[in-house]
């Protein structure tokens, strides 16, 4: 399962700005999210769904419901740890019996990494991606655990590492995933740029990486 909040000007990567312009930050927003859409295309004997915000039926997650044959959900709960724990619960509650929500807006991820994810829920039970300013990119369980979203400071760098705190005070076994950075202010823009630079660089999409170095010629252009 995806989260996502639609490319809404002044509604996602609202830290970017300034200097980025809404606009700016709303394209790279999209983008990144069409780009994790076609990495669980490669993922194999699971179902796909993109959960979004404000709603799910945001002309943008229509177009992605055609476009990529995922199915739409809602975001339902006051925060994002009410959220996520209402989605593990109707989730497994029903017919699957396993389930990884992944936020968006994280470039490394790969086909390769989500499908990491699911194959080690089957000896796991709890799989966490964690990213470089303490939060998770992924989380997977096996059975609700309302507990792991419970009294977590969100948005900070303790978010991480109190859930992993919980699932070993619960008893639960646990799979860590690679660490990657998550494009939250305009340093990791700057710093994922860079990286884009170098060889062997992580694989984005060409579409992707125009909007990185257009960017980059823009801030350039305004210092």
């Amino acid at each position: 399962m995806v989260y996502a909040k639609a490319p809404i000007e002044g509604y996602v990567k609202t830290r970017l700005c300034p200097p980025l312009t809404g606009d700016e930050a709303a394209s790279l927003h999209g983008s990144l999210v069409m780009d994790l859409l076609e990495c669980c295309q490669v993922v194999k004997g699971c179902d796909r769904i993109l959960a979004g915000a404000p709603t799910g039926q945001h002309p943008f997650f229509k177009a992605m419901e055609t476009r990529f044959q995922v199915k739409l959900w809602e975001q339902s709960g006051e925060d994002l740890g009410a959220r996520m724990a209402k989605t593990f619960q109707d989730g497994l509650r029903s017919a699957y019996q396993a389930l990884v929500i992944v936020g968006t807006d994280i470039p490394g991820i790969s086909p390769q990494l989500l499908t990491q994810a699911v194959s080690v829920l089957q000896d796991h039970d709890v799989v966490l991606g964690p990213t470089l300013d303490g939060g998770y990119y992924l989380i997977g369980l096996r059975k609700p655990v309302p507990e792991l979203f419970q009294h977590i400071p969100w948005s900070t760098s303790q978010v991480c590492a109190l859930t992993e705190q919980k699932v070993k005070a619960l008893g639960l076994s646990l799979a860590r995933l690679p660490t990657l950075r998550d494009i939250d202010t305009i340093e990791d823009v700057q710093a994922f740029i860079q990286e884009l630079k170098r060889p062997g660089s992580t694989p984005i999409s060409q579409r992707t990486k125009n909007v990185f170095m257009e960017l980059e010629k823009r801030l350039k252009a305004r210092a």
